[in-house]
């Protein structure tokens, strides 16, 4: 006991007890899930339209591709509509960003018109490029990688970003290069074009927008725009595949009611401890001098 009263937690003097040497009372001060957090499970269920938006929009890409190769949609027709769905919610954007008073709109409409003008023409000159640019490799195997790009896009997408960033580089990239081998695999040039241009708004501007969305909208609102993306999608995959439809609806099923119970089951067993020792902490944005 005496040992106990003169020991000090310091290391520049020898004590007489090892540099790993801590009092008895040191695990008294030992408390465990301070800052747990409970969750609700209506909430959890309206959180998780973030990630079931996101499968939706690769099923949307994927029966896109499936209307173009089997001639049931055609480039123009996709082009047409997608651009004329971008012009209305580029205007949403842009009103949803005059009413944040945080956010300072730092390009203007002409350096976007240029930007959207520069990625076109690029992608129109390597259009041709693209349409033979796998023609050694087999159908099986291009499938096999947009399989796994698009498992990539959905694994590594930033679910948390602010509302105006863009998603993360490895999940846009993938989904990009997904895009690149489904439009090795159609018909004409314009058709790679089309197939392109539609995965860059699709995976690059929709979810910024869609992030701007739900920081406004209400639950409500969030509940309203999570099940019109998803039964517009449960349509187009009907007709396409019953397959790939009951397994959309499966999946939309476990993610949206499932996860959240299984998430709330799981908080008991969480074992967080927090004492009288020091804890490393990593803290973003700071560099050593």
């Amino acid at each position: 006991m005496e040992e106990y009263t003169k020991w000090r937690k310091i290391l520049y003097e020898d004590q007489g007890v090892a540099d790993n040497y801590v009092p008895p009372s040191f695990l008294k001060e030992l408390k465990k899930n301070l800052h747990t957090h409970h969750y609700d499970y209506w909430t959890l269920v309206v959180q998780s339209g973030i990630l079931t938006q996101q499968i939706s929009s690769v099923c949307i890409f994927v029966v896109s591709f499936i209307y173009m190769e089997e001639k049931m949609l055609s480039p123009q027709t996709l082009m047409m509509g997608t651009s004329f769905a971008t012009a209305i919610l580029y205007m949403v954007n842009d009103i949803l960003t005059e009413v944040e008073p945080d956010v300072k709109p730092q390009r203007s409409y002409f350096d976007d018109l240029k930007t959207a003008l520069m990625f076109a023409g690029i992608n129109f000159v390597l259009s041709p490029l693209l349409v033979s640019l796998t023609e050694t490799v087999s159908t099986d195997t291009i499938y096999t990688m947009t399989t796994i790009m698009l498992l990539a896009n959905l694994a590594f997408h930033d679910y948390t970003a602010a509302p105006h960033t863009v998603p993360g580089a490895l999940s846009l990239n993938a989904a990009i290069f997904a895009s690149v081998c489904l439009a090795s695999r159609l018909h004409t040039t314009w058709h790679a074009f089309a197939t392109v241009t539609f995965s860059f708004k699709l995976f690059a501007l929709w979810p910024v927008l869609r992030r701007r969305l739900q920081k406004h909208l209400s639950v409500a609102g969030q509940v309203a725009m999570t099940s019109v993306i998803s039964a517009v999608t449960f349509c187009l995959m009907l007709s396409v595949s019953n397959v790939g439809t009951v397994l959309y609806s499966l999946i939309f099923i476990f993610i949206t009611f499932v996860c959240p119970v299984w998430l709330i089951m799981l908080q008991p067993y969480k074992n967080n401890i927090y004492g009288p020792w020091d804890e490393a902490e990593i803290k973003e944005g700071q560099q050593e001098m």
